[in-house]
């Protein structure tokens, strides 16, 4: 299972997110960095382990308040062995292409940022479709995002984020049985689980199920999920 460390772009900052709740976000403060910029936060996750991967948030953009665009970028010449998932709230088509040609990683497709289905179909068409990732976002109990999107398994890329925006920041657990019943809808996909992870138990229950991979940052942060716990799952 791969554990995908996360930051939260807002204000040229990493902000601490908190059950989606964006406008009450601050600024990170956490034992793994001096301050919120960027870099100092994702050398302190690379302190951990060696993670090939990292999720990067641009609030600004999905909020349609800005574009933290420029911070990648440095973030991308930066640590260039890491492979980048981005969300930043594209849901034109031409949009998605034109930021995946600047070559700055993966983009993820959010639901809560669609209208249809209209972009996943475009992508299933070409072989682009390797480059997405969807983010089938939840909260309440309530999904975020056109019903056919949720509804038609066969668009969906081959990585598929369950984020339950709810649970992000709040120590809860992730939400099992949502994953089973993803899982359940499009079995030969890999599922990466994002929100609610408390510590190592959490870790070795998604690997149990199957889970490919999960998104973290708060027990990071908290010292819940470290060496011992990531080695655990990663072996």
């Amino acid at each position: 299972m791969e554990i995908i460390p996360v930051i939260d772009l807002m204000g040229g900052v990493v902000v601490h997110a908190r059950r989606g709740e964006r406008q009450n976000y601050q600024p990170l403060q956490s034992p793994l960095c001096a301050g919120s910029e960027p870099a100092a936060v994702v050398g302190g996750y690379l302190t951990v382990h060696p993670f090939s991967t990292l999720y990067i948030a641009d609030l600004d953009a999905i909020t349609g308040k800005g574009d933290s665009g420029p911070a990648i970028a440095r973030l991308r010449r930066q640590f260039p062995d890491l492979c980048f998932w981005v969300d930043n709230g594209l849901a034109d088509v031409s949009a998605c292409r034109n930021w995946l040609q600047q070559g700055y990683g993966d983009l993820v497709i959010g639901s809560e940022a669609q209208n249809d289905a209209s972009t996943l179909n475009d992508f299933a068409q070409d072989n682009s479709a390797s480059r997405i990732v969807l983010s089938l976002d939840f909260k309440d109990g309530k999904f975020l995002g056109p019903d056919g999107l949720r509804e038609q398994p066969l668009l969906w890329p081959q990585r598929i984020i369950a984020m339950t925006l709810s649970r992000v920041g709040s120590d809860t657990g992730p939400d099992f049985e949502l994953l089973d019943q993803l899982r359940t809808k499009a079995p030969a996909k890999k599922f990466f689980a994002a929100g609610g992870v408390r510590g190592g138990e959490d870790l070795v229950e998604l690997n149990r199920r199957g889970i490919s991979g999960v998104l973290v940052a708060s027990a990071l942060h908290a010292g819940r999920i470290g060496k011992r716990e990531i080695a655990a799952v990663c072996a």
